[in-house]
């Protein structure tokens, strides 16, 4: 990178701040002020800088309208597609994608399992939104008076005894979801079926979508299932890295140095990997 462009994007960090007048730019930058009013001329010519009736400089409108644009660019489905790919293939269950709209939690992306036994969930439709884990995750991460009104609206099916059964119980369902980082459905929408999910954050920290592992009681039970969390976890983590323009360093918060997952501080990843060869073998 050319030292002029270097500097002139180093100012737009330091304009994040705050707005900041032509000398607190020039000894940031460590330059003379005719170097530094020549780069920020350019970036207000450019409407990514504006400069103030106070001759202080503040980050300008057209970067603000950039970022924005680039972020309704960002197909969340064709970056975690590739992700949910490789979750699928190491556990062999199946893996599902879901964002909140309108009201409702919906299927954007499915890779089935590969056992003989699927899960009739299609992309495009809603999911049971009081016993789901993808929607848990989802409206955990509304503001308290939003996540509250949703609660008090819902119907609550009783779709088996383990069922979400009120506002009440949701609200509270809803908060250790958002204390934890993940989420579950443990035989709530079909008796049979249990699910582990993980939230996606996008790049203003908030949650943009949730993805989950389902598999049938045949093929693994709920706490085996439960075991794959840390991989579940990385994995989601891996995919907001990538919607935020970040790389992975090749370890993250879910992992500890010694390589020991944190999340229930006993499962390492080849651990994981084990225990969905082993099924692999029982069942296909």
């Amino acid at each position: 990178m050319s030292q002029t462009v270097d500097r002139a994007l180093s100012i737009l960090p330091l304009l994040a701040e705050g707005p900041a007048g032509l000398e607190q730019v020039a000894t940031r930058l460590d330059v003379h002020k005719s170097t530094a009013l020549r780069l920020l001329r350019t970036l207000h010519e450019h409407g990514l800088v504006y400069r103030q009736q106070d001759q202080r400089y503040r980050l300008g409108a057209r970067l603000f309208a950039l970022a924005q644009q680039a972020v309704e660019a960002l197909d969340i489905r064709e970056i975690a597609h590739p992700h949910l790919a490789a979750l699928n293939e190491r556990t062999g269950h199946t893996v599902h994608l879901a964002v909140y709209e309108q009201g409702e939690v919906v299927y954007i992306d499915k890779v089935d399992s590969r056992y003989p036994v699927r899960m009739y969930s299609r992309v495009g439709r809603p999911v049971a939104i009081t016993v789901a884990a993808v929607a848990k995750l989802l409206l955990a991460d509304l503001p308290e008076p939003e996540r509250r009104a949703v609660a008090e609206r819902l119907d609550y099916p009783r779709y088996t005894a383990r069922s979400t059964p009120d506002a009440a119980a949701f609200l509270a369902e809803l908060a250790r979801v958002r204390e934890q980082g993940w989420a579950s459905d443990l035989g709530g929408h079909e008796e049979s079926i249990n699910c582990v999910g993980a939230p996606i954050h996008g790049p203003d920290g908030r949650v943009c979508a949730a993805m989950s592992l389902s598999a049938p009681n045949v093929v693994v039970g709920a706490d085996e299932l439960l075991r794959l969390r840390p991989l579940i976890l990385r994995t989601a983590h891996a995919v907001g890295e990538e919607l935020c323009g970040r790389h992975g360093s090749g370890r993250d918060e879910y992992e500890e140095p010694d390589g020991r997952d944190r999340p229930d501080g006993s499962d390492r990843p080849d651990d994981a990997a084990h225990l969905a060869d082993h099924h692999d073998a029982d069942h296909d």
